[in-house]
């Protein structure tokens, strides 16, 4: 077995070991600076005694991501016989970093009651949606144009057939654009219930991992793995009764990430299978509010994103949470089997 996988998988073991020892110090912290999740009003009633946790927890992932990640691949990234391969590495670490900190402005402003805006709201949906496109627009661009170190830049690989059709910069950077912005708000969506959006995404970055250890992208490996291990120390916080929420700071850069590692290992096609639950819960919205609008006030679903539809009908966090990650589990083995076909 090539000696990548291993030295991958014990990084994310590293990683999650780390987080766990910092994490419950970081919480401690978070608390003492009032750093508390303000709950929207119109959520199901079981959220409203959740007011006041500690949010902007994306922090706890990200910090050691990057310090990990750049800390394995300096010596890389000096060597000459390594700098084109191991600076490939950077782009998802820019664009972890970036939508990080929009995260971390739209969660700061939504802990703030300052200005009149109503409990919970952040910077403006159009802010944001900027912030994003032109964070997705600046990675999208290196990967298409820069092409070095992106093997399967501008191509549109099909499953099953082994093929990649060419597709030009003109058409490729939009495409990643959407991608990149629709997958981060996605799992924003999905960062609802406890443990939810840290346990799918984990699912997703693992099956990743193993596409790109099946293309030799040995870097890639290494990130996807500690991301998850990273994920998982989280989790440990998150998990019901959550000590922290992630909040905009990990969910925006998750969800930016995996699509970004997505495309830069060719098999972007397969991001709505093995990503089939963060679809599921932006696909809800849309509908949601389409519907509403078309029927002039009425309601596809209870409530959107759909994970609120079920808690409505009676299922609790727990059933949601578990049922939730069984399918984005199987959705995650059904894409790596597809690459393998």
């Amino acid at each position: 077995m090539d000696a990548g996988l291993p030295f991958a998988l014990s990084m994310g073991a590293l990683a999650f070991l780390l987080g766990v020892i910092w994490g419950g110090p970081f919480v401690e912290i978070l608390r003492r600076l009032k750093i508390g999740k303000q709950i929207r009003v119109e959520l199901p009633q079981g959220h409203q005694k959740k007011q006041g946790t500690p949010t902007m927890g994306g922090i706890m992932i990200v910090v050691p991501v990057v310090l990990i990640m750049l800390g394995l691949n300096l010596v890389n990234l000096l060597r000459p016989d390594q700098a084109l391969t191991g600076a490939s590495i950077l782009l998802p670490v820019f664009v972890l970093i970036g939508f990080s900190l929009l995260g971390a402005i739209d969660d700061w402003e939504g802990i703030s009651r300052s200005k009149g805006r109503p409990i919970g709201e952040g910077i403006s949906a159009r802010a944001k949606f900027m912030g994003q496109i032109i964070l997705a627009t600046v990675a999208a661009g290196v990967i298409s144009l820069l092409g070095g170190g992106f093997q399967f830049a501008n191509t549109l690989p099909i499953p099953l057939l082994n093929i990649a059709i060419p597709l030009s910069p003109i058409l490729f950077i939009p495409i990643a654009v959407f991608i990149i912005v629709a997958m981060s708000n996605a799992v924003n969506f999905t960062d609802g219930l406890d443990g939810l959006a840290g346990i799918i995404t984990a699912s997703a970055f693992a099956a990743y991992g193993i596409i790109a250890f099946l293309q030799g992208q040995v870097f890639l490996v290494q990130l996807c793995f500690i991301l998850v291990g990273a994920c998982f120390a989280f989790l440990w916080y998150n998990a019901q009764p959550a000590q922290m929420f992630m909040g905009d700071t990990g969910s925006l850069a998750l969800g930016a990430t995996l699509a970004t590692v997505a495309l830069m290992t060719g098999q972007w096609m397969l991001l709505p299978i093995i990503a089939i639950v963060p679809l599921a819960q932006m696909v809800s919205v849309v509908l949601q509010i389409s519907y509403f609008k078309l029927t002039k006030g009425k309601r596809l679903f209870k409530m959107s994103p759909i994970h609120h539809h079920f808690e409505l009908i009676g299922w609790s966090d727990t059933q949601i949470v578990q049922r939730f990650w069984l399918v984005g589990l199987l959705a995650a083995m059904i894409g790596v089997a597809l690459v393998l076909l």
